[in-house]
């Protein structure tokens, strides 16, 4: 797509499969706008933000379906262009004909098919929304728990931008003071003009801090937590994974070695999105499958933000040390490794305490304790045990953006500690950290980035 895109565009906007209603979306430049109304729909005069009950035909005037149809001039629009909804019966065959016959009746003027996206890209592009406001909208979309869709609609709301544009504004007025004392070297910069510069950019550094810290949470909301079971054949994982889960989502059997592939499944604890994998078995095999399993459960591991590895306190099952010593040595540094005790209902009251002065977690994936306990730690890792109340959605460029907004601050101010001695650099400190700003809304020329935002879009959005 180009940035200067301005074809008209059409796609089916809801879901894929039946349902009782279904969208067909275009949005065209304004110039466009008498034509294609008079095209679809000859003859009726639409009233802008009003629903019309019209009928809707093929190119050759054969009635496909009786829908709704709502107009939204440029440029109170979502695109900023105009944006004509069909809202027509949910039949797929049905909607595809629609957009069949939009495409054959508009074909003068160029209409094509929407990109992945690219609706809400144009929205971003004709300045209805900032780029942290178009990411929301995927987020939105792609939310698995209420605190993550919570999150999103925050972030669309235009919660993060503001914050970010306050910070951005603090770093505008110390460069301009700065920019100001360049303008006129020969001028001593007095004492009160310093502190406001330094006062500007400590408070903006503050604010850097705060932001990050509520960022790292709307992350994880955001992209969700990997969390990785690991541990001996028959310790339990598939029966912990299903009580994490509430369902049966996995098989469990006497047999060891039940398990020979990872399985994967999504759940939230406290609104915190997780998906949870499950894995084969940690031990020495001849049998070609199973091995190929325990390869993917490695995988697994070095994927995971969070490893729960699993032991037997009853001791039905041995300790494999060498296993344990594996999985520590395979998962990514700084990855932590929570140390699970399962099958606490069949173990002594001597041996649960021998687990809790080494520091393990007894649980009992069949009755449910401990599972709590187990909740909150993996909660505590992640540094979302405080609740996700005022929390943004974030991605990991926003995090990247924020850090490096961060350090040209900080060398800012060691610039300014100096005795500004250096003022042309502590103005390109100030610059480069309100671009790393700007990068989050969108402030910038990236073509590239903008790209692969969007294509991670669904057609029609």
């Amino acid at each position: 797509m180009q940035l200067n895109d301005k074809t008209p565009i059409v796609a089916i906007a809801t879901a894929a499969g039946r349902g009782a209603i279904g969208v067909v979306r275009l949005s065209v430049p304004a110039h466009h706008a008498d034509v294609v109304l008079s095209t679809l729909f000859p003859g009726v005069l639409l009233e802008p933000r009003h629903a019309h009950l019209l009928d809707v035909t093929d190119a050759k005037g054969a009635l496909l379906d009786r829908a709704i149809v709502l107009y939204f001039p440029a440029p109170a629009s979502y695109t900023g262009e105009t944006v004509l909804e069909i809202q027509a019966h949910g039949g797929p065959m049905l909607l595809r004909l629609i957009l069949r016959s939009v495409l054959e009746k508009l074909a003068f003027i160029g209409i094509r098919i929407a990109e992945p996206g690219e609706f809400t890209k144009r929205a971003f592009l004709n300045g209805r929304i900032d780029l942290a406001q178009a990411e929301a909208v995927s987020g939105l979309i792609d939310a698995v728990s209420e605190a993550s869709a919570q999150a999103a609609a925050r972030s669309l709301s235009g919660d993060f931008s503001r914050r970010i544009h306050a910070v951005g504004s603090l770093l505008d007025e110390a460069r301009a003071l700065t920019e100001a004392q360049l303008d006129f070297p020969e001028e001593e910069l007095d004492d009160l003009m310093a502190d406001e510069i330094i006062q500007r950019m400590a408070t903006a550094a503050s604010r850097i801090d705060e932001l990050l810290k509520t960022a790292r949470k709307g992350a994880v909301l955001a992209e969700g937590l990997t969390v990785a079971l690991v541990g001996a054949p028959n310790v339990g994982k598939s029966s912990l994974l299903n009580a994490l889960a509430g369902e049966e989502i996995a098989i469990v059997t006497d047999i060891a070695g039940t398990t020979r592939d990872r399985i994967e499944h999504w759940t939230a604890f406290n609104g915190v999105p997780l998906r949870i994998v499950d894995t084969a078995g940690l031990r020495d095999t001849t049998d070609v499958v199973e091995s190929k399993g325990i390869e993917r459960s490695l995988q697994a591991l070095k994927e995971a933000d969070i490893v729960l590895a699993l032991s037997d306190a009853s001791g039905r099952v041995a300790d494999d040390g060498d296993a344990l010593k594996r999985v520590e040595e395979t998962v990514r540094s700084g990855t932590p490794v929570l140390h699970i005790a399962n099958k606490c209902d069949l173990a002594s009251e001597s041996v649960l305490n021998e687990l809790q002065t080494k520091g393990a977690i007894a649980i009992s994936a069949k009755t449910g304790a401990g599972l709590e306990e187990l909740k909150s730690r993996v909660l505590d890792l992640s540094d979302m045990a405080g609740g996700t109340e005022e929390v943004f959605l974030a991605r990991e460029r926003h995090l990247e953006c924020l850090r490096c907004a961060g350090l040209h601050i900080r060398k800012a101010l060691e610039i300014a500690d100096s005795g500004f001695g250096m003022m042309e650099l502590l103005a390109e400190e100030l610059r480069l950290a309100g671009r790393s700003l700007g990068e989050i809304l969108g402030e910038m020329d990236a073509e590239g980035l903008l790209d692969i935002i969007f294509s991670r879009f669904c057609i029609g959005k």
